[in-house]
C-alpha cells in the first residue's frame, strides 16, 4: 500500500555543465528570450515525467559506484549542450516580459534516493494509487522572481533497478524538447560519457528564436502573458512585480488511481472497420490515424464511465506541434515550446450512446485534426486561452476536461542510457487536469499506450467498457 511505502533521499547536489562550458563565450550571464509559444503556457503546471529501468544487478553499492556516477557525469556533459536548462526563468523589473538566464554557476537540482516501494507493481500496467508516484518525481524550485527549469530524480529500487523522474516548466520547454534532452542524455552516457563527444544532429538542439515568427500582427507574446497576468490565477508578489511561481497542487491525486491501457494494431483495424461501415459520405472522409482513433475511443470511454447529467460541459483538446506546420517550417530540433492547442467544447449526452458516441468523437477530434491544415496553425489564436479560463470558472466537478499529454511520436522508449530501453514511462502530472497520456507502446507493434487517472469507480468503469464491444 502507498502508506507504508518509504523513499529514503541519499543525496541532493546541483549538477553544472561540463567544465568546459566555461569558456570565454559562456563566461558571462546569457539570455534566451521567449516567444508566444512559450507565454501561452505561463501559469501551466510543470510537466512530470517518469523513467523506469530494470536491471540484473542493481544493489546499492553497485548503484552507487557504477551507475550513479555515469548519470552524473553524462548529465553534466549533457547540459553543455543544453545551457539554458542549468539556468533560471527570471522577470528583470525593467523587462516587459520573463527571460531565460543562465550564468556559469548555474546547475540543475538533482535528487539521488532510495525507495522500498514495489518496483514491479509501479512500473506496471495495473492499478494503483496515483499518490504512490509522487516520492519518485523532484520539486521545481520557484519563487516570485525566478524559477529552475528542470529538475531531476534518480531513485533506485535495491535488486530491481532505478526510476528517472523530471519535471519541466512548461513556459520553456514542450515535450518534444523534453524527450529531446532525455534521449541526449541517455545518448551520451550509452557512449561512454566521452569528452567532445558531440550529439547526433536530431539531438542537437536549435537555439535561434528568430525562426518563430507571429503573421497575426496581435503580438501574441504580450497577449498572451497580459490574459494570464488579468486572470484570477495571477499573482504578485509584495513589490507589485509578477510572480513567476507555477501551481505545484496535485489536484485531486488523493483521490486517484492510475493504469495504462494498450490499444493494437488489430484494435485499431476495428474501430476503423466499425466507423466506415457505416458507408455515410462523412465517415469515408474521417482522418482516421492511430491518434484520432485512440483519442475518440479513450474520450467516449472516460465521457461514459463518469456518467451523470447528459448537460456536462466536456473540453476535449490536444497539442499540435507546429515546427512543420509553419509557413517556413521550424528545425525539427528547436529547443522550446512550439505547439498550439485545440479544443472543443462539447456536452456529455453526445457520447452517452456508446456505438453513436464513439463516431460523434471520430468526427470531431479528425476535423480538430484536418483543421490544423485547412485553417492554419493560428487560426482563432487570439482565443486560444479563453477554454483554459472558461475551465477555471466551472463550478467543481461540473465540467469534464480531457486533453493529451504526450505523444506516440516522441519515442520515449528509444531512451536507453546502456542498460536497456525503460521497462515503463508514466507522465505524473496527468493527474493534475484531467489529462491521458499517449507514448507509442513499449513492443514496438505500433501500438498506443495510453495512461490514466481517474476516481476507481470511474477505472472500474472504464475498464468495464474499454474494447468490451469488439
Amino acid at each position: 500500500m502507498a502508506s507504508s511505502m518509504t523513499v529514503k533521499i541519499l543525496e541532493i547536489t546541483r549538477i553544472k555543465p561540463s567544465p568546459e562550458s566555461h569558456n570565454s563565450a559562456n563566461e558571462f550571464e546569457s539570455f534566451l528570450p521567449l516567444t508566444f509559444f512559450d507565454t501561452y503556457w505561463f501559469k501551466f503546471p510543470p510537466v512530470e515525467r517518469l523513467f523506469f529501468y530494470r536491471l540484473n544487478s542493481s544493489s546499492p553499492a553497485y548503484f552507487i559506484s557504477v551507475i550513479l556516477p555515469k548519470l552524473k557525469q553524462s548529465l553534466s556533459l549533457t547540459l553543455l549542450h543544453y545551457l539554458p536548462l542549468s539556468g533560471n526563468l527570471k522577470w528583470p523589473s525593467n523587462a516587459p516580459k520573463p527571460i531565460i538566464s543562465y550564468t556559469p554557476n548555474d546547475g540543475v537540482s538533482l535528487t539521488v534516493a532510495e525507495s522500498d516501494a514495489d518496483f514491479d507493481r509501479l512500473s506496471s500496467n495495473g492499478i494503483y494509487e496515483a499518490v504512490e508516484l509522487h516520492p519518485l518525481i523532484p520539486q521545481l524550485i520557484t519563487s516570485n522572481d525566478s524559477a529552475s527549469i528542470i529538475a531531476v530524480q534518480i531513485t533506485l529500487f535495491p535488486d530491481k533497478g532505478f526510476s528517472i523522474g523530471i519535471i519541466a516548466h512548461h513556459t520553456v520547454l514542450d515535450g518534444k524538447t523534453t524527450t529531446m534532452f532525455m534521449k541526449s542524455w541517455a545518448y551520451l552516457c550509452k557512449q561512454g560519457n566521452r569528452e567532445n563527444s558531440p550529439l547526433p544532429p536530431e539531438l542537437t538542439p536549435f537555439f535561434d528564436r528568430g525562426v518563430i515568427k507571429d503573421p497575426t500582427g496581435l503580438d501574441l507574446d504580450m497577449l498572451y502573458l497580459n490574459q494570464w497576468l488579468t486572470s484570477n490565477g495571477s499573482e504578485s508578489d509584495t513589490t507589485g512585480h509578477k510572480s513567476l511561481k507555477v501551481s505545484s497542487d496535485k489536484g485531486e491525486a488523493s483521490n486517484l488511481v492510475r493504469a495504462t491501457i494498450t490499444i493494437t494494431p488489430d484494435d485499431f483495424k476495428k474501430m476503423r472497420e466499425r466507423l466506415l461501415s457505416k458507408s455515410s459520405d462523412s465517415s469515408k472522409q474521417l482522418h482516421l490515424s492511430t491518434f484520432v482513433l485512440t483519442l475518440a475511443y479513450v474520450t467516449t470511454c472516460i465521457v461514459k464511465a463518469r456518467g451523470g447529467e447528459g448537460d456536462r460541459t466536456v473540453y476535449l483538446g490536444f497539442t499540435a506541434d507546429c515546427r512543420p506546420r509553419l509557413d517556413l517550417p521550424v528545425p525539427e530540433n528547436y529547443f522550446g515550446n512550439c505547439n498550439t492547442p485545440i479544443f472543443e467544447v462539447l456536452k456529455a449526452r453526445h457520447f452517452m450512446d456508446f456505438e453513436n458516441g464513439f463516431a460523434f468523437t471520430a468526427e470531431k477530434v479528425s476535423n480538430m485534426v484536418k483543421g490544423l491544415t485547412d485553417k492554419g496553425v493560428f487560426a482563432g489564436a487570439k482565443d486560444k486561452l479563453t477554454p483554459v479560463f472558461d475551465v477555471a470558472k466551472e463550478p467543481a466537478g461540473s465540467a469534464q476536461i480531457i486533453s493529451v499529454a504526450g505523444s506516440p511520436r516522441f519515442g520515449v522508449y528509444e531512451t536507453d542510457f546502456g542498460w536497456g530501453r525503460p521497462w515503463k514511462v508514466a507522465v505524473v502530472s496527468i493527474e493534475k487536469n484531467e489529462a491521458i497520456s499517449m507514448a507509442e507502446s513499449r513492443d514496438g507493434r505500433k501500438g498506443i499506450e495510453v495512461g490514466l487517472a481517474f476516481r476507481k469507480h470511474e477505472m472500474e468503469r472504464f475498464f468495464s467498457l474499454f474494447l468490451k464491444d469488439f
